[in-house]
């Protein structure tokens, strides 16, 4: 099986803030939005994190029969959308969801023709979409920090070619 070396910020083996149930959360290191007030500064720059291998975060997954999916956090996940994506397949395989935030629209990433971008959103369930905007925060809402963000069926959202909001309740 190929291994994937990704940087990560760090990880949360246990998260009930980032999605829905209980979620193994990856935060990636490197982000190109520098979003005014952003939740995790500490994750901008591209040279900072650790290096780690996908082995690593598979195994912790396999450790804990709780956890009802994953999610890709940042950092900006699709900076390394290539490996996250052959990593996100490899989370599939084993029969967990997979949750993505970005700081790119649903309708940047479906119309760039990024091959990377687009395997990564391929292997996604639910996308929260759109940039932190610090003047349209609102901590009443369910897995975002601002009001633009959206949280997407992806796979709708593909069949469609439009932005879909998933039905959470």
């Amino acid at each position: 099986m190929e291994e994937s070396r990704l940087r990560l910020s760090g990880v949360v083996k246990e998260s009930v803030v980032d999605g829905p149930g209980i979620r193994y959360t990856v935060f990636t290191q490197g982000c190109p939005h520098h979003c005014p007030g952003c939740h995790n500064p500490e994750t901008h720059p591209f040279d900072g994190g650790f290096l780690c291998e996908d082995g690593k975060i598979l195994a912790d997954l396999g450790r804990d029969p709780l956890l009802s999916g994953v999610t890709f956090s940042g950092g900006e996940p699709f900076a390394q959308a290539a490996n996250m994506a052959r990593l996100g397949r490899k989370i599939k395989a084993m029969g967990l969801n997979l949750m993505c935030y970005t700081g790119y629209t649903f309708e940047q990433l479906f119309a760039s023709g990024d091959a990377g971008w687009l395997a990564l959103l391929e292997t996604c369930d639910l996308l929260v979409d759109g940039p932190f905007l610090q003047e349209q925060r609102d901590l009443s809402l369910l897995f975002r920090g601002s009001k633009n963000q959206r949280i997407l069926d992806v796979p709708a959202s593909l069949a469609t070619g439009k932005a879909i909001e998933a039905d959470l309740s």
